[in-house]
């Protein structure tokens, strides 16, 4: 079924799922949540996409027909989701959304208890298979029974225990009609802060922009009003509020990778010689300040699945993705991607340094970066083994997450796409030119073998 994906399920209503698929896959999540962990309840929460309300009623009718109870949580942001299944004890949670795309799309992303996620290779394609078989079978004897909670005074003490400093800022933030500002709200009640709104209803038809702050596009809302307000900085969050992207005082972007440098280096003064993770497409800058702070830096694959997995087989404390996915340790059980906890925890960087985000990003501004550049390929796996065997004499190759070769002055990753016949090149050089170089030399290996531009 095209609907399932690698991390979640998703698609464009009503032509790849309406209301009777979401009802087969309703009685799938609640099927393999029985055999997986018992008779307990699943939380649900919803986006505000038009047709959010109709697609979650649907599955809630199928997890009540398996016979097991739902948690209603209403209108939420994902990470609320991930926190209320565990503050909530749910055996299970399904968030319906689809993230940053655009209005037409929808869909569900689902996780075991303590926010566990649920990918390919950890469930969903079990699922996928019970879809079909679940929604022809008979329901269970005594149906389930719903209750509704919300979570959001909870959920704001929770994410405001990720930092302890309250600096006295002025902030623009651009909610992208998004889900952030659901729990943001009395998190910023909290704080001592002039904020500038942007964009703070929710509206499933992203009337301003879309909800894609990785987009540079979609940052300038936020960089104008930094820049015409005198804000310190801007933040913009993602669709479901589970992505972070900052500007500066200047109404410059952020990268993802160096506010994990940042976030990280705050973190290892409260939390000495704690194990860091960052994504394979990460500046080095972001292992070089880790262990500068004593701490210890550790690479993973990309995606939330994984990032978590790694976390937790590790003991890591932090980790950050190059996506604006950035990950917390809440408890020894919770560990979650979570936008507005980004937020609190940058507020702390700013409050422990006293200096502008600007200064403090400056510094770690020293490599040049190609970003990431998308080629079309008709195999992907020849491409990647091909250019693997170009550079077979690299100091360092790593096939961690595709392919990443390391050379002591540049370094380049090429990732395959999950979804479409796409490879992604990040690369990195000690300087702007050896990187134009080195990322114009890569792209005519790439091309050579019969690639066309993805953009």
């Amino acid at each position: 079924m095209a609907l399932f994906k690698a991390y979640d399920i998703r698609g464009v209503v009503p032509d790849e799922l309406d209301r009777e698929k979401a009802y087969g896959i309703g009685r799938a999540i609640a099927h393999f949540s029985r055999l997986d962990a018992g008779e307990g309840a699943i939380a649900v929460g919803r986006d505000a996409r038009v047709h959010s309300p109709e697609l979650t009623g649907a599955l809630i009718d199928g997890i009540r027909d398996e016979g097991l109870a739902v948690l209603d949580l209403g209108l939420v942001a994902t990470p609320m989701l991930y926190f209320a299944v565990q503050h909530l004890e749910a055996q299970a949670g399904v968030m319906v959304t689809a993230s940053h795309n655009p209005g037409e799309y929808n869909g569900f992303k689902i996780c075991r208890a303590h926010a566990v996620p649920v990918g390919e290779a950890s469930g969903l394609k079990d699922i996928e298979r019970y879809v079909a078989e679940r929604a022809a079978a008979p329901g269970a004897a005594t149906r389930g029974s719903i209750a509704e909670h919300s979570v959001v005074e909870a959920y704001a003490a929770h994410v405001l225990a990720v930092g302890e400093e309250r600096p006295p800022l002025k902030v623009a933030i651009d909610c992208g009609n998004g889900m952030a500002s659901v729990g943001l709200g009395p998190v910023l009640e909290a704080l001592p802060l002039d904020v500038v709104p942007l964009y703070f209803e929710p509206d499933g038809s992203f009337p301003n922009h879309e909800a894609d702050p990785l987009k540079v596009e979609n940052l300038a809302d936020v960089a104008e009003a930094v820049r015409r307000e005198g804000a310190d900085f801007g933040v913009a969050f993602d669709g479901d509020g589970d992505r972070a992207v900052f500007v500066d005082g200047d109404g410059e972007p952020v990268s993802a990778d160096l506010a994990t440098a940042l976030i990280a280096r705050r973190w290892l003064a409260r939390e000495p010689g704690a194990r860091i993770l960052y994504d394979l497409r990460s500046s080095r800058v972001v292992a070089e300040e880790v262990e500068r702070a004593g701490g210890v830096a550790g690479m993973c694959r990309v995606g939330h699945s994984f990032v978590k997995a790694q976390m937790r087989e590790e003991g890591a404390a932090f980790a950050g993705e190059l996506s604006g996915h950035l990950y917390f340790r809440f408890s020894e059980d919770l560990i979650a991607d979570d936008g507005t906890a980004a937020f609190v925890a940058m507020l702390d960087v700013l409050g422990a340094e006293g200096r502008p985000l600007a200064d403090l990003v400056k510094p770690l501004r020293c490599y040049a970066a190609s970003g990431e550049i998308n080629r079309r390929v008709g195999d992907k796996d020849h491409v990647i083994e091909s250019i693997a065997r170009q550079h077979a004499q690299a100091p360092e190759q790593s096939r961690l997450d595709g392919l990443l070769v390391r050379y002591p002055t540049w370094w380049f990753n090429i990732r395959a796409s999950n979804t479409e016949p796409v490879l992604r090149l990040n690369l990195e050089a000690d300087t702007a030119a050896e990187m134009e170089q080195r990322r114009d030399e890569i792209l005519a290996q790439i091309d050579s073998l019969g690639a066309e531009t993805a953009g």
